[in-house]
């Protein structure tokens, strides 16, 4: 049985034999065959021009490109970053340029006003009283100073033409009466001073305005009115000029502190410069002190009795040292006196208070047609001027008299017929030492007897108002038509 294995398996051996020789073989040549491919892969790939360094170089150009791409947006990150601080310093840079341009305006604009200035105080310096006559704005007594010249060349412009007024004792004594008003914003703004006058169809020659005594001086004003051709009327108060009406209590602007020279410095230079302004004006000082509303009155505000007369003397002094007084017209002028507590409306009460004729140009009152009204209560000149006139002469015989502050309220409807009234008054040969009126044309709400209420004084409150103003302002005869 093994010789018949053997035998079978001969054969196969044979066959494994031969698959042997041909397995090396096989062999031999995949040896053959690897190691020839080594050899064109090492060619290639140590070839210079071979792809593999083709791709080393394409890899590294890539990696260097990144590097200089990112080098690059760093740079341009730099870039950017100091763009923008270089804009911020930039901005700032302008925006200082901008403020100092924005100043240098400012001073251009303040330098400006300074010449400006300057020139008008030249004008009204150059005025020292001239020759004119008459009312305020007639003639040439009274008016703006000539159109400067243009400034050509090396030559010097021209100095404005000064302002000439009637002198002061002119403007005392005048030949013809005032014609006053006040309004809102005169002499600052003359809209409804102006509108007023036309409507009346009468240029008013006396402007009137307010001043307190944390104000200076107010030259534009005085300026301003004569340019307008009215002689102005300064109501000058020892108070704060915001101060209310029925603010009784000034503690910083008592009498005695008036009296004991606590404001010397201040009225001191006043008068200064009502001086170096030049032009002459009215002073209506511490006006209605006959009542008890206002803080320079005796009997508030710690004010005591015959306190008033030496505040008034004291502050006149001080303009006589200044050599003011050659420009101010003093007016003492206290209320109507029919309307006052039993205790004040007497004249003996009203010559208490009188500073003396060396010390007061003028006398003068403030009288109004203001409500409320008695059933059958006489409505007119008398009935609102009558009792004070007569105290007025007997204190100070001999002086011209302003009415200095006046009006009536269209209340009940009398206005018209008061009016009337008013104007006969005036043209009544027993009243000739009236110098004139100021009209107070303003709506104003205060308190009567302790009860708030609005007057409208206006002149032009009603079209029957303006119609009785204009037909008395204009009656034939009149003294505000005869020139005389």
């Amino acid at each position: 049985m093994s010789r018949a294995i053997t035998n079978a398996l001969a054969p196969a051996a044979q066959w494994w034999a031969s698959s042997r020789r041909s397995a090396r073989g096989a062999v031999i040549g995949a040896i053959a065959l690897v190691a020839a491919l080594a050899l064109v892969t090492g060619v290639i790939w140590v070839s210079p021009g071979s792809p593999t360094q083709k791709i080393d170089r394409v890899v590294a150009d890539l990696t260097g490109v990144q590097r200089v791409t990112a080098e690059r947006n760093r740079l341009l990150s730099d870039a950017v970053s100091t763009r923008k601080k270089l804009d911020a310093a930039n901005g700032k840079v302008d925006r200082a340029a901008s403020r100092e341009e924005a100043l240098r305006a400012q001073i251009a604009a303040l330098k400006g006003q300074v010449q400006s200035a300057r020139a008008e105080l030249a004008d009204v310096r150059a005025s020292t009283g001239g020759s004119g006559a008459g009312r305020p704005g007639s003639g040439a007594g009274a008016g703006s100073g000539g159109a400067k010249a243009p400034y050509s060349g090396s030559t010097a412009p021209s100095a404005p033409a000064p302002l000439v007024t009637p002198t002061r004792e002119q403007l005392i004594q005048p030949a013809s009466p005032y014609f006053g008003l006040y309004t809102a914003q005169s002499p600052f703004n003359w809209a409804e001073y102006d509108a007023t006058s036309a409507k009346v169809g009468a240029t008013p020659n006396l402007a009137g305005f307010f001043s307190g005594w944390d104000e200076d001086f107010r030259a534009s004003g005085v300026t301003r009115a004569w340019k307008h051709g009215a002689l102005p009327l300064v109501t000058w108060e020892s108070r704060p000029i915001g101060s209310a009406n029925d603010q009784k209590d000034e503690p910083d602007y008592t009498l005695a502190s008036i009296i004991d020279g606590t404001h010397d410095a201040y009225v001191t230079k006043f008068a200064q410069d009502a001086v170096a302004t030049g032009l002459p004006f009215v002073l209506r000082f511490d006006h209605e002190m006959n009542g008890d509303w206002y803080p320079w009155a005796e009997g508030v505000n710690t004010n005591t009795q015959g306190q008033y007369v030496q505040a008034w003397r004291h502050v006149h002094d001080i303009f006589e040292r200044e050599g003011a007084n050659r420009f101010a017209i003093w007016t003492w002028a206290p209320n109507r006196i029919d309307k006052l507590a039993a205790d004040r409306k007497t004249v003996d009460y009203l010559r208490s208070l009188y500073p003396g004729d060396d010390y007061v140009d003028w006398v003068g009152m403030s009288g109004y047609l203001r409500p409320p009204f008695k059933s059958g209560q006489e409505i007119g000149f008398d009935q609102t001027f009558g009792a004070t006139l007569s105290h007025l002469r007997q204190v100070a015989p001999g002086k011209r008299i302003l009415l200095a502050e006046v009006g009536a309220s269209e209340v009940e409807g009398h206005k018209p017929d008061w009016l009337a009234s008013f104007f006969r008054g005036l043209n009544d040969p027993a009243n000739t030492d009236i110098v004139g009126f100021s009209w107070f044309s303003l709506t104003v709400s205060s308190k009567v007897d302790g009860v708030l209420a609005t007057n409208d004084w206006r002149v032009d409150s009603t079209a029957a108002s303006v119609e009785a103003f204009q037909a008395g302002l204009h009656a034939p005869g009149g003294r505000f038509t005869s020139g005389g």
